[in-house]
């Protein structure tokens, strides 16, 4: 949840209109809203990239001490001149009618083979607010990572997802190495890096 706004801080929305429609969608908004030193902003135009919420789960065996990450191809990656392949956890666009926590435990099985158990909500974000309107669930997920690991994704979304299990210790030190550059998986093990004592004595 975002923090509650300050006194006068409004939106008036002028006009919304489809700017894009393809693979992802953009919109193009028109707006004015207040200004801290008071008054109206003259009319703002802002093209938004929309394609839904997601939610995102870090599936995490407490007896193993054990995450799982995966990777795939990413063409944002690739656009922006970065390897396009890198670490990232489980993740997905919440479908009509289906809650985040539906949404990890089916991508879940999807992306990794790997039934989900207890959930941990973590953070509920939004990437990058001034161009896209897709928020985040993430969560931690109780997994045994015993047999987890391969290669998953549905062929029909042409998905080519390697999964690997990886002890907590060497994770941190991936992200100490800036070897995970993906946002939501960086956020999620600065997460457990965090709390990971007390997720383990709950789970224990």
């Amino acid at each position: 949840m975002a923090s509650p706004p300050l006194p006068d801080e409004k939106v008036e929305l002028i006009d919304h209109v489809v700017a894009f429609q393809g693979y992802f969608k953009v919109g193009r908004y028109s707006f004015r809203h207040s200004l801290f030193k008071g008054g109206q902003s003259p009319l703002v135009v802002r093209e938004v990239f929309e394609r839904g919420h997601a939610a995102a789960v870090l599936p995490y065996d407490p007896r193993r001490d054990e995450v799982v990450l995966i990777r795939q191809f990413r063409a944002g990656s690739y656009v922006a001149g970065i390897h396009p392949w890198g670490w990232e956890t489980v993740a997905g666009i919440i479908e009509q009618g289906e809650t985040p926590e539906d949404l990890v435990r089916r991508e879940s099985v999807e992306e990794a083979g790997l039934a989900i158990g207890d959930l941990i909500p973590m953070h509920n974000v939004i990437a990058s607010p001034g161009a896209m309107s897709e928020t985040c669930a993430l969560f931690v997920g109780r997994a045994d990572t015993t047999k987890a690991g391969g290669v998953f994704g549905l062929e029909s979304e042409g998905e080519d997802i390697l999964v690997k299990v990886v002890p907590f210790a060497e994770a941190r030190a991936m992200l100490d190495r800036g070897d995970i550059d993906n946002a939501t998986a960086v956020i999620a093990l600065q997460w457990l890096a965090l709390h990971r004592a007390d997720v383990r004595g709950r789970w224990r």
